[in-house]
């Protein structure tokens, strides 16, 4: 299980960027493919970015692609998401999750089709003027 949280504020205006971090408590990430989903008041849940465990490999959601990066940071075990050019139907709950290396890529861990190993807990995130 990791813990995720934002980085720079829940609120942003249209235009702005935020960072979110997923910060894993009690297991080392560095075996593990990382991503990041949202979820909308409404909506199903939406996968949006994944990253390798060796970080060779990245893949992003078209709605967000060109405008968030996902990143990790070994030493501080820490996967990131930078969003930028934020629009309002970003607005969501994001989480990030995990899933051990070996058994499925980045297409199928954000397909959603597929039990992850671990999930973080939900951050709040509003883009509005």
């Amino acid at each position: 299980m990791c813990s995720c949280r934002r980085l720079g504020g829940g609120l942003v205006q249209p235009g702005g960027s935020l960072t979110l971090a997923c910060v894993a408590s009690g297991v080392t990430l560095d075996r593990y493919y990382m991503a990041w989903f949202r979820q909308a008041p409404g909506k199903e849940r939406e996968g949006i970015s994944c990253i390798s465990a060796r970080a060779d490999n990245l893949l992003y959601e078209d709605s967000v692609k060109g405008r968030f990066t996902i990143s990790r940071d070994y030493d501080k075990n820490t996967v990131y998401l930078q969003m930028n050019r934020l629009k309002p139907e970003d607005t969501a709950v994001y989480r990030c999750a995990a899933q051990y290396w070996g058994l499925m890529g980045c297409e199928q861990i954000l397909s959603g089709s597929f039990s992850l190993d671990y999930w973080g807990k939900g951050t709040q995130v509003t883009v509005s003027s």
